[in-house]
């Protein structure tokens, strides 16, 4: 079924302050809408409104038919206890919601309820419609197609985190939906997931709005781009594609920026000119008051004459800058200061793994034998499941080793963006427990997580309210406080919104200590200077 959502004026905010206003867009059959904008400016709440979840505070949406299916696909970090992959899949693609409607349906054809006949053809219709007839075989084609070697009825809770990351996956691939709503689809998928991601995407006949921070994965699959500009509170939409977004919001913002200087160098002359036309005045009235006794009354009243001229410009000049169009000022984006303070040096070697092995089930990592040096650049790729992260608690010292040997160097100060951003998810206010974990009193602070675009908003805001971008520029910030010289990112892109994405390569450009960086973001990759590439496949760990 072709369906089309017609969105206007719609607005929506968090208590008093908004979000968005006055939003307009028509999503059509085929169309591929990116949705971005800073972290904390509603994407994930427009996504909740179109999917009909949450309320408006003004606007409509309607949807064209009215029985057409939206799928709401949201990320979905913490896997539901005692749902299983089977469990897992129907939930995702609605299966699951729809057998419900036709069982119940069903059960009133039973007891000849009225109206019990046409409920159940709407039931059945949607329950078809949404691939509930043969979900079963094309789960398990589609599992074993992705390499998730695992049953359908196992719980999802008991899955690696590849194994997860593929499961989500399959739900997308699984969905037939009229039209989806993908909330960062992109994470924790590698280069195969995405790819496969990509087809699927462009290749619907569906529309789509989708939330990623992949800016490749963005480039390679979005139509139009509509932006939720926080900083200016505007929303704008662009067609063209992503890159086409880049080139003309830079070209706007240059604009803006020229038109408000000219504004404001225009109101600044105009404003100086009335100021000196006035002192002008008011010396020539002065001047006539005090030389009221001059015999020449020629030259008397042509003192007078050209203080009442000066004054009558002034007052030309005032009614011109009363006219004067106002521009407002752009406003400044917020810009990561990322400056990671810098531990004293560690010793030259920073961490070792001798024949090292690590078990865990079925999986085995290595043996690996691996030196990390100081001041080493290291990016490490792999596909879902194949022991990136093993390898990262193998040299940190966190997972234990089933054979040989592993040490971290002497005054190694180790910084992990994912360690940090545990810390932040509790009921206390993010000020009190970032005072405490950096050791500053809450004026230092506030100063620090200023510089990561978390202000007063955030920071008496309780940490778990906070979202997972604004957690993980917490743990920036955090990072950035103590000091380390060993810094570890693992997919550190999965939750920072794209311009804390690109001035996070911008600041790692200065960072001089050691790096070992975790990412599928194919940008980033090319972006971030390293001089060393480890390769793990299937446990065993390659330099390239």
């Amino acid at each position: 079924m072709s369906a089309t959502m017609v969105v206007k004026g719609l607005s929506a905010g968090h208590g008093e302050r908004m979000l968005f206003s006055g939003l307009d867009l028509v999503v059509s059959p085929g169309d591929v809408v990116g949705l971005v904008g800073a972290n904390g400016a509603g994407k994930s709440t427009l996504l909740r409104l179109l999917a009909g979840l949450d309320r408006p505070e003004e606007g409509r949406i309607t949807l064209a038919p009215v029985t057409a299916t939206v799928g709401h696909l949201p990320q979905e970090p913490e896997r539901r206890p005692g749902e299983s992959v089977a469990g897992f899949l129907g939930r995702r693609t609605g299966v699951t919601r729809a057998q419900h409607d036709l069982d119940a349906a069903t059960q009133a054809i039973v007891e000849q309820a009225a109206g019990a006949d046409d409920a159940y053809s709407l039931a059945l219709e949607r329950w078809l419609a949404l691939g509930g007839a043969d979900l079963q075989e094309r789960a398990e084609e589609v599992a074993a197609d992705l390499g998730l070697a695992v049953g359908l009825d196992q719980p999802m809770t008991s899955l690696s985190g590849g194994q997860a990351a593929r499961a989500g996956l399959a739900s997308l691939l699984l969905s037939r939906y009229d039209l989806f709503l993908l909330d960062e689809p992109t994470n924790d998928l590698d280069l195969d997931g995405l790819d496969r991601l990509e087809r699927f995407v462009t290749g619907l006949r569906a529309g789509t709005v989708l939330v990623s921070h992949d800016r490749e994965f963005l480039a390679r699959t979005v139509s139009r781009v509509l932006e939720l500009d926080l900083a200016q509170q505007q929303v704008n939409l662009f067609g063209g594609g992503y890159q086409s977004y880049l080139d003309e919001r830079e070209l706007a913002r240059r604009h803006a920026r020229e038109a408000y200087e000219e504004y404001a160098d225009t109101r600044a002359q105009l404003e100086a000119r009335a100021r000196m036309q006035r002192a002008w005045a008011d010396k020539g009235v002065k001047n006539a008051r005090r030389k009221q006794s001059d015999p020449d009354k020629f030259v008397r009243n042509f003192r007078i004459d050209s203080a009442e001229k000066q004054a009558a410009k002034a007052k030309q000049t005032d009614r011109m800058l009363e006219r004067l169009e106002v521009v407002d000022e752009p406003r400044k984006e917020w810009e990561l200061r990322m400056e990671i303070a810098a531990a004293p040096r560690s010793g030259t070697v920073v961490a070792t793994l001798r024949e090292a092995v690590v078990r865990r089930g079925a999986f085995t990592l290595g043996p690996v034998d691996l030196e990390i040096g100081w001041a080493d650049r290291v990016a490490i790729t792999g596909a879902n499941g194949s022991g990136k992260t093993t390898l990262l608690g193998a040299l940190l010292g966190r997972i234990p080793l089933d054979g040989g040997h592993g040490a971290l160097g002497p005054g190694v100060v180790v910084g992990e963006v994912d360690q940090a951003r545990g810390l932040f998810a509790g009921e206390e206010p993010l000020i009190e427990a970032f005072a405490r974990e950096a050791a500053l009193v809450p004026g230092e602070a506030r100063t620090v997580l200023a510089k990561f675009g978390l202000r007063a908003v955030h920071v008496l805001r309780s940490a778990a309210t906070l979202s997972p971008g604004e957690r993980t520029r917490a743990a920036l910030a955090l990072l950035q406080a103590r000091g380390v010289n060993l810094l570890v990112l693992d997919e550190p892109t999965n939750h920072l919104d794209l311009p804390a994405i690109e001035q996070l390569e911008s600041a790692l450009a200065s960072y001089e200590g050691t790096l070992l960086l975790v990412t599928h973001d194919r940008r980033m990759l090319e972006a971030v200077q390293v001089d060393r590439r480890l390769g793990v496949v299937h446990g065993t760990v390659v330099e390239n």
